[in-house]
């Protein structure tokens, strides 16, 4: 059984208001690392984005059309990974240890095989941008961003899927040392990579000679982190024992089973990044100052939204071992205690924008021309933090349930069908600018978080049953 396996269910209202209490403690102790460890991924990037801030308006926009472009094709592939997270909880709930570790290793080989054939993907991409109207000058800094950022990416999904497993049996502390240490190792080296070593002392050695790369250094400085963090995962696991022998041969039957479970995710994150990702480019038509003001926007909320998807996760495992252990009920509890929960902090995060805006861009070291376009941006950020926070936790809750489709279709229709068109209505129909975009994002998150939210409470309703029974 899972650690903090849930009790029988008792009827009377006291034991219900403990089992409550429990559950929230629970979630808690779950959600805390597993918000820390999300947290430390969304930091490196915003610490590029405020180091690469004070290397000029132009390295800023290749910086944040690279990163929405790299999301919006590894996105595909961090949603197909995620397949393996209710497999693994869900064998957890069930006391099936050796089969958990089976799907572990069945999802790093498809970890390699997808990341190796997306990274080929990514570095194609910049080849289109001049169809879209992106200026010569920014697509030369953002070819060079990607060739260093897209062989990255086997290693970040699999960096997922060993999270998955982690979280799953209860030990999110790896993830957590793993992502201190990348993220020190990122504020030392990007600096150095960006901006180069000439004005070091003379005592740093060969680092005077490191070449200054400029948005280019900071793709780089992340591919080392990111390797070092599938390192230290890597001997965690390795140390921790499992009675049995687990398949660590690929098995394609449970490829195929994790990627069918994967697919509706996958495609579902990518609708979501996607729609970030046009509104990025849609941005950059809007000149270098507009798609600044837009990467620093994003770079704070996307911080902030971590700590949704921590939640979102913890939530994800609380319901599969409640699934695997074929108990509904605990289940449809510890759902509905992770979507309030993370109601409540992404709302906090939203009264930091609404309070501290200008204490924000001063902290981005947002230029001169960008700062006006900014402010606004960040106080639209803060009234969609909750619904933000709804959709990310109700995303992890469906996935834990086995629910996977529903949240797809759900954001095609937030985000392509209600988002979008107002999106380029108010951004460039009643030309309010990059202001107008985000207006639209603002829009297709509200609708995707009300339609996760009453698809959890319709199916958990009833009986939840296990992907592999």
């Amino acid at each position: 059984m899972p650690p903090d396996a849930p009790e029988p269910s008792v009827s009377s209202p006291p034991a219900s208001s403990a089992r409550n209490r429990g559950e929230l403690r629970a979630l808690l102790a779950l959600a805390l690392p597993l918000c820390i460890a999300q947290a430390g991924q969304s930091l490196m990037g915003l610490v590029d984005t405020l180091i690469v801030g004070r290397a000029g308006t132009s390295a800023l926009a290749a910086v944040g059309l690279s990163h929405s472009l790299f999301f919006a094709v590894s996105s595909f592939g961090m949603g197909l990974m995620m397949g393996v997270d209710p497999l693994v909880s869900q064998a957890i709930g069930a006391g099936n240890p050796v089969r958990a570790r089976s799907v572990l290793w069945q999802g790093v080989w498809l970890s390699a095989f997808v990341g190796v054939v997306l990274w080929g993907v990514l570095i194609s991409v910049p080849s289109a941008l001049p169809w879209v109207g992106v200026a010569e000058e920014q697509i030369v800094q953002v070819r060079a961003f990607l060739h260093f950022r897209a062989p990255g990416l086997p290693l970040m999904l699999i960096f997922l899927t060993a999270r998955a497993y982690l979280q799953a049996i209860g030990k999110p502390r790896p993830l957590v040392v793993s992502t201190v240490v990348a993220n020190v190792l990122n504020l030392m080296m990007v600096p150095l990579f960006v901006f180069g070593g000439s004005s070091l002392p003379a005592w740093a050695g060969p680092l005077t000679r490191v070449p200054a790369m400029g948005a280019a250094g900071a793709a780089l400085s992340t591919l080392l982190c990111t390797a070092m963090e599938v390192a230290i995962v890597a001997r965690a696991i390795r140390g921790i024992p499992v009675s049995g022998k687990p398949s660590l041969l690929p098995v394609v039957a449970d490829q195929l089973r994790a990627f069918r479970v994967g697919l509706p995710i996958g495609l579902h994150i990518a609708a979501e990044v996607g729609v970030f990702a046009l509104a990025g480019v849609l941005a950059a038509r809007l000149g270098p100052e507009s798609v600044g003001a837009h990467q620093i926007a994003i770079a704070f909320a996307s911080l902030t939204f971590t700590m949704a998807l921590g939640i979102g996760n913890a939530g994800s495992v609380r319901v599969g071992w409640a699934v695997g252990a074929h108990d509904t009920p605990q289940a449809r509890r510890s759902g509905f205690m992770a979507f309030g929960t993370g109601a409540v902090v992404m709302a906090l995060g939203g009264l930091v924008f609404a309070l501290f805006p200008g204490s924000l861009a001063r902290l981005a070291g947002a230029p001169p021309e960008v700062l006006p376009l900014l402010l606004p941006l960040l106080m639209v950020s803060a009234i969609f933090q909750v619904f933000d926070g709804v959709q990310g936790v109700g995303a992890g809750v469906l996935r834990g349930a086995g629910e996977t489709r529903f949240t797809f279709v759900a954001n095609i229709v937030g985000h392509y069908v209600v988002g979008l068109p107002l999106t380029l209505l108010l951004g460039f129909g009643l030309g309010m600018g990059v202001l107008g975009i985000w207006w639209g994002l603002c829009a297709g998150l509200i609708t995707v978080s009300l339609a996760v939210l009453w698809r959890f409470w319709r199916v958990s309703a009833g009986t939840l049953r296990p992907l592999e029974q």
